[in-house]
């Protein structure tokens, strides 16, 4: 045997070991999937209407409203060198540094509790949408959108509980809530006069230091509405994040107007919706369309700042560009009139 076949009967088996090696070191990377989605004009698995209203008259019309996710691979799940290279071989999945899809100041559990503030958020904002777009007049508040279960104010206070006073004095921002917290300590509660439902109570809840040493109640503030009349949106809240407000207003605005706004047919779309009515960008845009194309959607709304992200797609769906809560009604409405109408594209 000479010696380039001695070197290469050591080497071989090596080469074999690292390469099998490599394929199974955890990379620094995660994958964005197209998730499943939702009807918001549906019922649940109880038979009850995911849109409730009381206080209005509602038409329960033909046609779906479709929110879309993106399922990410879970924290702490690096891809090994075959998944990734599997994941990027797919058209419908995309392969994303492990710090973008989970920030590394953020826990599992920081990741559960904002995905459902950022729930509760989108919904309160796109309930507030639909009644402007009707014509109505909803004011602003500061509510509570997260209570934590080891917290001060657990038992205390429930999400949506909104703020009216401080130590007897009328709230105007957040900050003075905060301060107010700050003022006060184990022994000393500070005063909240709250609004729940119609009625309101005085509640005293004494601060307790968290781990940076600040003053806490345990609690996270968010935007809530005074609305006219009661509209609850009952989605799993363990979906989570932002991204399906524009769908929740134009569902509750089909609900509240009379027809299908969607023609009976399904439509899908994605956008985080701001109080102004402006339609925010999200992630994993493309993954969302695949999601839509699979759920049988005919049109599919994309957040203005999106455009770039889906320049290069061909679905088998109508694009529509989103820029405000408004123009997507008239969209829509345009649409459902002539399916060759000339409509905002990116």
């Amino acid at each position: 045997m000479t010696q380039r076949w001695i070197a290469f009967a050591f080497a071989a088996p090596l080469a074999v070991v690292l390469l099998v090696l490599a394929a199974l070191v955890p990379l620094p990377y995660s994958v964005y999937s197209p998730g499943p989605t939702f009807d918001v004009l549906a019922k649940d698995a109880n038979e009850a209407e995911l849109i409730q209203v009381d206080g209005h008259e509602t038409y329960r019309d033909e046609g779906e409203i479709r929110f879309t996710t993106v399922q990410t691979s879970a924290i702490g799940d690096k891809m090994t060198l075959v998944e990734a290279l599997t994941a990027w071989a797919d058209p419908d999945r995309a392969v994303v540094p492990y710090d973008i899809a989970h920030p590394p100041d953020q826990t599992a559990e920081d990741e559960k509790i904002l995905g459902e503030v950022s729930m509760i958020d989108s919904q309160d904002k796109a309930v507030a949408n639909a009644l402007r777009e009707l014509g109505y007049e909803v004011p602003s508040a500061i509510q509570v959108a997260y209570v934590d279960e080891k917290g001060a104010a657990f038992k205390e206070l429930r999400v949506r509980d909104k703020f009216v006073e401080v130590d007897g004095e009328p709230i105007k921002d957040p900050e003075q809530i905060i301060e107010a917290v700050e003022s006060h300590g184990p022994g000393d509660p500070v005063e909240l006069l709250i609004e729940r439902g119609d009625k309101r109570l005085t509640v005293e809840i004494e601060p307790e230091k968290n781990e940076d040493g600040d003053m806490r109640i345990g609690v996270q503030l968010g935007t809530g509405y005074d609305f006219p009349f009661d509209v609850k949106i009952s989605v799993d809240q363990a979906i989570g994040g932002p991204s399906a407000g524009l769908m929740f207003a134009l569902a509750v605005y089909d609900t509240l107007t009379p027809g299908s706004l969607t023609d009976g047919e399904i439509i899908a779309g994605t956008g985080e919706l701001e109080d102004d009515g402006k339609v925010g960008p999200i992630g994993g845009i493309e993954q969302k369309i695949a999601g839509a194309e699979e759920a049988g959607a005919e049109l599919f709304f994309v957040p203005e700042l999106n455009c770039g992200d889906v320049s290069e797609l061909d679905p088998d769906l109508t694009l529509v560009k989103a820029t405000t809560m408004h123009e997507a009604v008239e969209s829509l409405q345009a649409w459902a009139d002539d399916r060759d109408a000339d409509l905002p594209s990116c």
